[in-house]
């Protein structure tokens, strides 16, 4: 009876690169995703603590005690989507986000004690066409989306 050998190693030289060629960009592509994942929950993460403190802002400034309710005027308002894009009441510095403006911002009363604010982004992956306007062609025909609506709100009751 024979016994039965492995293959000899010479025959097996070049099948390790060839795995490693086939596996790159499977991994290249898991570890890219995982990052743009990463960046965008960390864009949404800052976009919620924006609509937290302009909440706040707008909450302790919008109580109308001889209303007895909530009176939110065009300068508060505006004030309000300033801290919410700049931190500040003012027009002044860089937005929180890359793209965030005043427009991305609301701000509504709520019932007579509660105010709202809400931001409206939409993130925009560094991989692909550099614009979110446009889309990757996807499987079966179907386009995919580059861009990723984010929503944070924040309601508050008004002191």
């Amino acid at each position: 009876m024979r016994l039965h050998s492995f293959k000899h190693p010479q025959r097996q030289q070049g099948v390790a690169m060839v795995e490693f060629t086939l596996f790159l960009p499977l991994l290249l592509l898991l570890l890219l995703s995982l990052g743009e994942f990463g960046r965008m929950l960390y864009q949404y993460n800052v976009l919620l603590q924006a609509s937290r403190d302009a909440g706040r802002f707008v909450a302790s400034q919008a109580w109308n005690s001889t209303l007895g309710a909530v009176s939110l005027s065009g300068t508060l308002q505006t004030q309000t989507k300033n801290v919410a894009v700049y931190g500040v009441p003012a027009n002044t510095g860089a937005a929180v986000v890359s793209g965030l403006t005043t427009a991305n911002v609301a701000v509504a009363a709520v019932g007579i004690d509660h105010v709202r604010v809400t931001i409206t982004y939409n993130f925009c992956p560094v991989i692909g066409s550099g614009n979110c306007a446009g889309s990757i062609p996807g499987f079966f025909g179907n386009q995919i989306a580059l861009s990723i609506p984010l929503v944070a709100t924040t309601v508050m009751r008004a002191l």
